[in-house]
């Protein structure tokens, strides 16, 4: 996946935004104020933050060359991934929409019912 179809990709689930809270070179993605993806658009190989749950986050790093513990988040609940890797396409996807439920689930119930409205 290159990076528009990665940025047109999160930002189809339902209440994501974009934002660049950080600086002007990262792009964060987030679902009712909570990130669930972000993009550093100046690192080389490219790559992007996604939240994994941490026994699954284990999995992926084992399983993938490409995925690595997150680079300045925490290590437990956030993968890297190098998005020119092994991770093809679909895995990728895969990811986005586990850390996208990942963190709808932790939102509280009112902005669940919030975003359910949307």
């Amino acid at each position: 996946m290159n990076f528009e179809s990665i940025r047109e990709y999160c930002l189809s689930k339902k209440g994501a935004q974009e934002d660049f809270p950080f600086d002007e070179h990262t792009l964060v993605f987030k679902v009712k104020g909570k990130m669930f993806a972000l993009i550093p658009l100046e690192r080389l190989p490219p790559q992007m933050n996604l939240k994994c749950d941490p026994e699954r986050a284990i999995e992926l790093r084992e399983n993938f060359n490409a995925v690595k513990p997150g680079f300045h988040m925490s290590k437990k609940h956030w993968n890297t991934i190098e998005l020119e890797g092994d991770v093809n396409a679909k895995k990728l996807s895969m990811m986005i929409d586990h850390s996208y439920d990942l963190v709808v689930s932790k939102l509280t119930k009112k902005l669940q019912k919030e975003l359910e409205d949307e």
